[in-house]
């Protein structure tokens, strides 16, 4: 470990010191359970050290928000997809059954798949879904977005090629 790291692990231990309990308080206001405020309280203090960037003196408390704001965020996104998902289960014949590491799994892509999907743009994204999803033609897609089947073809090509970028950052 470099002195570098050592002194901002020595830096994040004196935040997580003077304003942990008031991150606490802050982030259980949000979500009604000490136990997962605890768990996004530690989050929030994992993603400042893996960031490597401290926050200005004085923006302490600010830097902190935006931090456990955005893991609010993900955390109602992962919700909403898990529930999703279990609504799906639950339509299907008693034959399918998942077991729950499966399960997991599962939810794990699809809140990944979520991630990658929120990042692209508008036109891009309704794109792709409606040539995966509704198995449209670029013809259809580009009469439903009034745009040129020229512009379809690049949105796809983009969207396919943040999909491959996707896959080649998790699999290393």
């Amino acid at each position: 470990m470099t002195a570098a790291d050592q002194t901002n692990m020595k830096q994040v231990g004196q935040l997580y010191q003077q304003h942990q309990s008031w991150l606490s308080v802050f982030i259980q206001r949000r979500l009604g359970c000490p136990y997962t405020s605890a768990d996004l309280v530690h989050d929030t203090y994992l993603r400042l050290l893996s960031s490597g960037r401290l926050p200005e003196p004085g923006e302490s408390r600010r830097y902190l928000t935006h931090i456990a704001k955005g893991l609010v965020i993900d955390l109602y996104r992962r919700r909403r997809v898990e529930a999703a998902y279990l609504e799906y289960l639950q339509q299907q014949p008693q034959e399918v059954g998942v077991s729950p590491e499966e399960r997991m799994q599962m939810i794990e892509a699809l809140t990944e798949v979520d991630r990658l999907l929120r990042h692209l743009p508008d036109k891009v994204r309704q794109a792709l879904l409606m040539r995966q999803i509704e198995n449209m033609s670029y013809k259809q897609i580009a009469a439903a977005l009034d745009v040129s089947v020229s512009s379809v073809e690049k949105y796809i090509a983009k969207a396919l090629q943040a999909c491959l970028l996707a896959t080649m950052e998790t699999s290393f």
